[in-house]
């Protein structure tokens, strides 16, 4: 990577292994410049730091570095996974997508992404932009700055998403999928009716079986969560409001 420091994508996803609330994916173009400010605000992997540590952080990161932000809804991530049927091809497409939408506006020949599958799912879901960089993936690739970013600004639209969706819901979702979150499954349940889990919910997560057993079908509220993808630029784009928000596709 030493002949591309100049310039660089980072991309990292948040919400995988979170059975409430979307997948997250974001991309970020740093610099020479941009990296050496950002390691020294402190800019590290996500979950090194605290909830409120990543909220501050992330103002600061998308003030200074072209990004891009792909939020899957658990609805939409419902939809893709029974097309796709494997997370490690649903990443790989969302990650493709964040690092395209940066593509579309700078010019950048490189991008770094965490581990989490066969490069040839990336380099698959690449389209016509996305052909033209070269793409690695890398065990722990949160030790890069880019992608350090990216973790944060992915954690960050994670955390203010999964409130989001409390408030509508008029109930708290725990992050992870742990005891605590099947009791919140059951309690959603029981409110609203299973059928409806789908929209609060990643569905082929074990934990569906466990939040479903023993649950009558019947709810009595009603709810609904919007997926979108948006691009996102400081400098001259920042100034003039540009700003490109889209249905995930």
């Amino acid at each position: 990577m030493s002949n591309r420091l100049t310039k660089w994508i980072g991309s990292d996803e948040s919400g995988k292994g979170d059975y409430f609330g979307p997948l997250v994916i974001v991309a970020v173009l740093v610099n020479t410049v941009s990296a050496e400010s950002l390691a020294q605000l402190g800019v590290k992997d996500s979950k090194r730091l605290s909830d409120k540590s990543v909220r501050e952080l992330a103002g600061e990161i998308k003030t200074k570095c072209p990004h891009s932000v792909v939020a899957i809804g658990p609805r939409r991530y419902n939809e893709l996974y029974s097309k796709i049927g494997n997370l490690n091809h649903l990443l790989a497409w969302g990650h493709c997508r964040a690092i395209e939408n940066i593509l579309e506006k700078e010019e950048c020949n490189y991008a770094l992404a965490d581990q989490f599958g066969d490069e040839k799912f990336i380099v698959g879901a690449l389209m016509e932009k996305g052909k033209q960089i070269t793409v690695e993936q890398r065990i722990k690739a949160e030790s890069n700055v880019g992608v350090a970013a990216a973790s944060i600004l992915a954690r960050a639209e994670f955390v203010l998403r999964l409130t989001m969706l409390s408030e509508e819901y008029g109930m708290e979702f725990p992050k992870g999928a742990s005891a605590a979150v099947i009791l919140a499954g059951k309690d959603f349940a029981r409110r609203y009716g299973g059928q409806r889990l789908g929209e609060v919910a990643k569905l082929h997560f074990k934990t569906t079986k466990s939040v479903l057993e023993n649950q009558s079908p019947g709810g009595r509220h009603g709810g609904s969560s919007q997926p979108n993808e948006s691009i996102h630029h400081p400098g001259r784009y920042h100034q003039t409001g540009h700003r490109r928000d889209s249905q995930c596709g």
